[in-house]
């Protein structure tokens, strides 16, 4: 992981994150999502959907990668405030974390997911919640270590008709040093 940086993203990132996003779809979803859903994803229209929303402004939601010394993106993270209505407001969420497949393992999740929950405490969230697939046993390990746990929250997605459902977790945010 020697190198890796987080920085905010630029419209000039959009297609190295559909990138990263698509294939991380594709490898971390893989026998937990229809096989025929993850195969028609495309990277081309992830970037599209994506320069719609950046042209759109972001708003509250904060778009972070990590990028290797060389400048090559290899990781995304997006967050910001909670979205559910089933909730009081005033958490945060973290709505996406993805790494390339080819480096899953090499620490940069967790520096995706340190830099998410450090900017989100400086914002004064008391609580950042996911969602995670219910069956995705790596993310949900990987997330229990950094301190998250269920809390009672589940969803039932669907994706072409077959249930993926889902499970909320949730950990609490150090207040900001002052």
């Amino acid at each position: 992981m020697d190198g890796v940086r987080v920085r905010e993203m630029t419209e000039a990132d959009i297609d190295a994150v559909a990138a990263v996003r698509v294939r991380g779809w594709q490898a971390a979803y893989r026998g937990l999502i229809p096989q025929a859903h993850l195969d028609g994803m495309s990277v081309e229209q992830d970037a599209y959907r994506r320069r719609e929303f950046f042209s759109r402004g972001v708003g509250d939601v904060v778009n972070v990668v990590a990028e290797t010394g060389t400048g090559e993106v290899v990781g995304w993270a997006c967050f910001g405030p909670y979205r559910d209505r089933d909730l009081p407001s005033g958490d945060a969420e973290l709505y996406a974390l993805y790494v390339r497949p080819d480096r899953v393992g090499a620490g940069i999740g967790r520096l995706l997911l340190t830099e998410s929950v450090a900017r989100l405490s400086e914002r004064g969230f008391p609580r950042l919640r996911l969602w995670v697939l219910a069956g995705n046993d790596r993310a949900r390990r990987f997330y229990e270590r950094a301190g998250f746990a269920p809390d009672g929250g589940t969803e039932a997605y669907e994706v072409e008709g077959v249930p993926v459902p889902e499970v909320r977790y949730a950990r609490e945010l150090a207040p900001a040093p002052a």
